[in-house]
């Protein structure tokens, strides 16, 4: 094998352990928060973007509108996000995450950010950038296997 090959073959053995521990966390998130896999996506979503509609998180989500619902009551019920008026339109709500659920996902979360942000600080803006287009490709390979990979019905 090439010293290229081995390069490639350790990259994608890295990848994939990568990608198991942030399964494994996730997992064990999910369950420290008392919700499913689904239910801590929908939070990661909302304190990306702080509220969003109900309509919205459906297809983001994959879940049908019962299903969003469902998701919301439970949510709701854990004190982990509240259901607001909408500004523009009070027959329609807007969703956002409590407190709560920002202070104990922080808890979790927090200090992989902190040592992310420690790790980053030992590469050049170039090697960043280098490193940022490279997830962004490896990204956008997924996004169009998921299309394909739907479409396989």
């Amino acid at each position: 094998m090439s010293s290229r090959e081995e390069l490639q073959a350790e990259l994608a053995e890295q990848m994939q352990a990568f990608q198991a521990r942030v399964d494994a966390f996730d997992e064990l998130a999910a369950k420290r928060l008392g919700v499913n896999r689904t239910d801590l996506r929908c939070v990661e979503l909302l304190m990306a973007q702080r509220t969003a509609s109900p309509g919205a998180l459906g297809p983001a989500l994959g879940l049908t509108t019962g299903g969003v619902t469902a998701m919301l009551i439970r949510l709701e019920r854990l004190g982990y996000l509240r259901r607001i008026p909408h500004p523009e339109d009070g027959r329609k709500v807007i969703v956002e995450v409590t407190d709560e659920v920002l202070q104990r996902t922080l808890e979790m979360y927090g200090p992989i950010a902190e040592g992310g942000h420690r790790l980053l600080a030992a590469y050049s803006d170039a090697e960043v950038e280098l490193l940022t287009g490279f997830l962004r490709a490896v990204r956008k390979l997924y996004e169009g296997n998921l299309e394909r990979v739907s479409g396989l019905d």
